[in-house]
């Protein structure tokens, strides 16, 4: 298991002194006799277990803090901590009281001065900021003291010395302490920085997966909408040709069953049995998705031209075909869809107008193709009549084809005036 430096700094937080302690009391020990009378060696001997005391106390009083706080290295915002619960009062006391016996001690034997240099290390954990140049300071006196030959100097020489090696000690510990704090400063950004990023990856990770769960929504969305855009168009192909066909059918078979004359009837059924073939052949190319028969071989003026003229010769209504402006290659999913909107125009006319004549004209105007059909027929109430609505997919089916091309149709009709559908589409030519 790997051990990280904020471990390694509160281990040696917490067993250095003891350590320390140990040296210095061997030190001094085997130099008692250069620097220590009987009387200092006992003083000696009294402080050093009044600092061992101090030691066990201020374990006890770390682990109350620990059992109290739920304090853990682990937990997030915690990894800097030295020792649990500092700085506070306590720690200040604690370190004061370790300073003042290091001191005691390396006056009465300068090589105590190995156990006092724990308080370059402890200050900035255990003393607030304003506190820590003094705990250093005052631990800078008691290593200059003992590099000098002991506390008090003795001698002019022993002042001059200890003077510059308080300089060079306290100069050393404040500037490596300013260095540490702006180091750990430093850390602490990045530590907030590293945080803030793993926040932002954790909301960048749900914003993913929310757009995964949105995109397979819209995926859905698009599968379901175009199935129903397909489903519509077919019906709307079935209405336009199937519907129409059959009932163009069914009226020359009524024609054909219902004269006296057999050369009238058998007109009328030859003209059943092309509907049918017709029809039929409309409905495969709908189901392939493709132009109309009329458009197979004709431009869109041709087909609307020979259109007009068979509904004329079917229906016995006089009717005309017009184009304006200047002819132009279109699109042939417009085409398709003016022819379309022609033939259920000329439809609706046909079996609910009763018009004795009709009028369809094509106009190629700037940026888009109109087309108009107007018969003289009864025409209706559109608001009473619900034209659009109940009426399968006469006018509606008009409306939705030129939608898809982000066209329009519209309707003037009222009682006795006849009937007017007009269809504009955005011109398009071929790509």
């Amino acid at each position: 298991m790997t051990t990280t430096v904020e471990e390694r700094r509160r281990q040696l937080s917490r067993w250095g002194p003891y350590g320390l302690l140990g040296i210095a009391l061997v030190l001094a020990g085997a130099s008692a006799d250069l620097f220590m009378t009987r009387g200092e060696i006992v003083t000696a001997g009294v402080l050093v277990a009044a600092a061992l005391l101090l030691h066990l106390l201020w374990d006890r009083r770390c682990a109350r803090v620990v059992a109290a706080t739920g304090w853990d290295p682990e937990r997030p915002g915690t990894e800097s901590v030295i020792v649990p619960g500092a700085p506070a009062p306590a720690s200040v006391v604690y370190f004061v009281l370790r300073t003042a016996l290091a001191f005691a001690l390396t006056w009465l034997n300068p090589f105590f001065a190995v156990y006092a240099c724990a308080g370059y290390f402890d200050a900035v954990p255990l003393l607030p900021r304003r506190l820590v140049q003094a705990g250093l300071l005052v631990t800078a006196v008691t290593m200059a003291g003992s590099q000098s030959g002991g506390l008090p100097p003795a001698s002019l020489v022993q002042w001059l010395a200890f003077g510059g090696l308080f300089a060079l000690n306290s100069t050393v510990a404040v500037g490596f302490s300013h260095l540490g704090t702006k180091e750990a400063e430093k850390a602490a950004e990045r530590a907030a920085t590293i945080a803030e990023l793993a926040r932002a990856n954790a909301r960048l990770e749900q914003a993913l997966a929310e757009n995964a769960t949105l995109q397979a929504q819209l995926l859905l969305q698009a599968r379901e909408a175009g199935v129903a855009d397909e489903r519509r168009r077919l019906a709307a192909e079935i209405h336009d040709t199937l519907a129409q066909g059959f009932t163009g059918i069914i009226t020359q078979l009524q024609a054909a069953t219902a004269g006296p004359d057999p050369e009238a009837g058998r007109v009328h059924l030859q003209r059943a049995a092309d509907l049918a073939r017709h029809s039929l052949g409309e409905a495969r190319r709908s189901v392939r998705n493709l132009s109309p028969v009329a458009l197979e071989h004709d431009r869109l003026p041709e087909a609307l031209r020979k259109t007009v003229g068979n509904w004329a010769e079917r229906t016995g209504v006089e009717a005309r075909f017009t184009v304006t402006g200047t002819e132009q290659p279109l699109h042939d999913e417009v085409a398709a869809t003016l022819l379309r909107i022609a033939q259920e125009a000329l439809a609706n006319a046909e079996h609910h107008s009763g018009a004795s004549r009709a009028g369809v004209t094509l106009s190629y105007m700037g940026d888009e193709v109109t087309l108009d059909v107007r018969d003289d027929g009864r025409g209706f109430d559109p608001s009473a009549s619900g034209a659009g609505h109940g009426r399968g997919f006469g006018l509606d089916g008009m409306r939705a084809r030129a939608e898809r091309l982000a066209g329009t149709v519209t309707l003037e009709t009222a009682p006795g005036e006849g009937t007017a559908v007009s269809a504009r589409v955005p011109w398009a030519g071929h790509d």
